[in-house]
């Protein structure tokens, strides 16, 4: 799902109308994959079906999940399909069965570009609720019990915030029921101040979903405040966490100690310390047990409850 505008018969870096996308394997997302207008429908269903592991007996209806991946800024079309295409791979391997989206933004490929970016998150974030999520609603409201989650990476945590609480702003959204089961954060972008229990920035973020898991890294060095491009912003839940006072709802899996353990693969797509998730299998597993719900978040097997609050380990 992208909303990028078309230049020079491509997809550019700036808001464009939202398009639903087929990318056939091994290709770049271009506008020629925009399904037609008279096919979205058809195009939802298709997911529907992707994400549907199983039927409920009682009621018939399809029992799956659906996890929407929302990149960060400095990402490429190319860059963002690379990773959709590993995040799929390594969800499939670790047990996962339902279908995942990526919901493309313009976020432009020059590295200090990132306040623009910001600005054009703003413009196109509540796409990801009007065009998305509210769409996907509307087949739960018919009885499917389909769960819808998202999974946000670095700025993309920010698109979800701004997202959510532009959509409690709009009448006609604001109207429908919509929501998503499980936030998951993974190097995000977003003020430790901003996610504390009664702060207004996120409380419809909190409002839409079942559970918000943050997944920190301390030793991401994009999100520290010398960084050229983060003069004067506060520090990020990415790196030091969420607050002590954040929402019932929301918890905190310290990945620090796994991460020292980790060698950089080859052919590494950005940032090893901030964007390692892709390709890490215990990650990979704890984000499929959240998504699946049915353990405690406490005793996920891929976690360790400690003085210091739930860490990230290989799974014994």
């Amino acid at each position: 799902m992208s909303v990028r505008n078309i230049k020079n018969g491509d997809f550019g870096s700036e808001p464009g109308a939202t398009r639903y996308l087929r990318v056939p394997a091994k290709k770049i997302p271009h506008p020629d994959h925009a399904v037609k207008k008279n096919e979205r429908i058809k195009w939802f269903e298709e997911i529907i079906d992707e994400a549907t592991s199983s039927v409920n007996p009682i009621t018939g209806m399809p029992v799956g999940d659906i996890l929407i991946f929302v990149h960060g800024y400095n990402n490429s079309p190319e860059v963002i399909v690379k990773r959709h295409r590993l995040l799929k791979k390594n969800l499939k391997a670790v047990g996962y069965k339902g279908a995942l989206m990526t919901f493309d933004w313009p976020a432009n490929d020059v590295a200090l570009n990132y306040l623009e970016d910001r600005s054009d998150a703003k413009k196109v974030a509540i796409k990801l609720v009007e065009d998305g999520i509210a769409l996907f609603s509307t087949f739960q409201e018919k009885g499917c019990e389909i769960n819808v989650h998202l999974l946000c990476h670095s700025t993309g945590a920010f698109v979800a915030r701004e997202a959510f609480d532009d959509a409690d702003d709009r009448k006609n959204i604001a109207s429908k029921n919509w929501s998503v089961s499980q936030i998951a954060f993974i190097g995000a972008d977003l003020s430790c101040g901003s996610m504390r229990e009664n702060d207004s920035k996120s409380s419809s973020l909190f409002r839409h979903c079942v559970r918000l898991t943050n997944y920190q890294n301390p030793f991401d060095s994009i999100l520290k405040l010398s960084n050229v491009k983060r003069v004067g912003v506060a520090p990020r839940i990415g790196r030091v966490g969420l607050p002590v006072d954040a929402s019932a709802k929301a918890v905190n899996v310290n990945c620090g100690n796994h991460w020292k353990r980790l060698k950089k693969p080859a052919g590494q797509i950005g940032a090893f310390d901030h964007s390692w998730h892709f390709g890490d299998k215990t990650l990979i597993r704890d984000l499929v047990y959240t998504l699946e719900g049915d353990i405690d978040r406490n005793v996920i097997p891929t976690r360790e409850d400690t003085s210091s609050g739930l860490i990230l380990r290989k799974q014994r």
